[in-house]
């Protein structure tokens, strides 16, 4: 586990990098995918943005931790 950040005297969890950096891809993947007009064939676009932000920071968390 990434060590604790300090911020202004706040501690925030070692995570919070990956986290922001996940979320900053799912949300240009998510953008490509709505002008490739993928979302019109999908049963349940919201559920595949959440996977996809799942998927993005648990591979990103482990590629940390090895």
């Amino acid at each position: 586990m990434p060590p604790e950040i300090e911020f202004y005297g706040v501690l925030l969890p070692g995570l919070l990098p990956v986290f922001l950096l996940s979320l900053v891809l799912m949300v240009l993947l998510d953008l490509m995918i709505g002008r490739l007009g993928l979302y019109r064939r999908l049963w349940h676009p919201s559920l595949l943005r959440f996977a996809l932000f799942v998927c993005l920071f648990g591979a990103a968390g482990l590629l940390l931790i090895h």
